[in-house]
């Protein structure tokens, strides 16, 4: 199945050259048949230009996964949940919780994410960890579902 993705790495600091645990998803991503990206962007922590992006992906790019990278921490700047809440219509709690489930089996920390996935129309939006290692860890918790999340988004039967 071809699947569409787009990765907005939020950070204050980084450029795309640096943006180790966003390049480390496109690799994951791309090993897939028929998985590419299609887009990958670096916006600052504000939760304007996160939405924006987020927007972007979706409604002018068609992506059918947008992966959100950084930004669902603890610190006053993570502020990617509240962007993704704010242009997306419906909550989609279990990928998220099986991210924290997958990763809480390697390191306690991974009960301090507060990343979200939802949907924003026929898209599904993820937010996954900002660090390589945890991205990664993250990616192996969820990427088996990933194309039949897609097909149920999309309007297709069990």
């Amino acid at each position: 199945m071809d699947i569409n993705f787009a990765i907005v790495t939020c950070s204050d600091t980084r450029k795309l050259e640096e943006d180790f645990a966003g390049s480390a998803l496109k690799e994951l991503i791309e090993e897939n048949l028929g998985w590419l990206v299609i887009s990958h962007v670096i916006v600052r922590d504000e939760r304007a230009d996160i939405a924006a992006a987020i927007v972007e992906a979706v409604d002018c790019k068609g992506a059918d996964i947008v992966i959100t990278c950084g930004g669902s921490g603890l610190s006053l700047r993570d502020v990617t949940p509240e962007a993704t809440a704010d242009v997306c219509d419906r909550n989609v709690p279990g990928i998220a919780e099986a991210m924290r489930a997958y990763s809480l089996k390697i390191t306690g920390r991974a009960m301090l994410s507060r990343a979200v996935c939802m949907q924003r129309g026929k898209t599904l939006v993820v937010n996954f960890p900002g660090s390589l290692k945890a991205a990664r860890e993250n990616w192996m918790g969820i990427y088996e579902q990933l194309e039949h999340a897609v097909q149920m988004t999309a309007g297709g039967g069990h």
